[in-house]
């Protein structure tokens, strides 16, 4: 069956190895620019994007016919390669072996996009690891299921 509409926001973030704060700033727009190439080439659209030394958030609306972990996969590899073949990281650049998905609904994707371009802001006030551990507690609380 062909999905004629679909609404399936995604904020994801994915960690460098070990958390190392290894994006420099200034190759974080190249990094951004060339994560967002990937993520258009495969029928999804970025809403946003900040790549802070030791993590990346970004938001889109994914095609149906790619899961989260698919496309996290394909943003993760292609990028670990454009950073490593164009040392834009000081050593080699590794992404951590997993990433994190978060669905958002339509209504919240503006609060979502502007939580995502203020990171810089926020993470003067947060550390990453606070960052991550709320998003963890936060999420884990909406989703209690009785699977019993």
């Amino acid at each position: 069956m062909k999905i004629e509409y679909h609404n399936l926001y995604t904020h994801f973030i994915l960690i460098t190895q070990n958390r190392v704060p290894c994006i420099p700033q200034k190759n974080r727009e190249r990094i951004e620019k060339y994560i967002t190439g990937i993520i258009n080439n495969n029928h999804s659209k970025l809403y946003s994007i900040y790549a802070n030394p030791e993590h990346i958030h970004f938001l889109v609306s994914r095609s149906p016919k790619l899961s989260e972990d698919v496309l996290a996969t394909l943003v993760a590899e292609s990028s670990l390669k454009f950073i490593n073949d164009n040392k834009l990281s000081s050593g080699a650049f590794v992404w951590q072996e997993s990433a994190s998905a978060f669905s958002v609904s339509k209504s919240e994707v503006d609060k979502v996009c502007k939580y995502i371009l203020n990171q810089p802001e926020h993470h003067r006030k947060v550390s990453f690891i606070e960052e991550y551990d709320e998003f963890i507690r936060h999420y884990q609380k909406t989703l209690k299921w009785d699977i019993s």
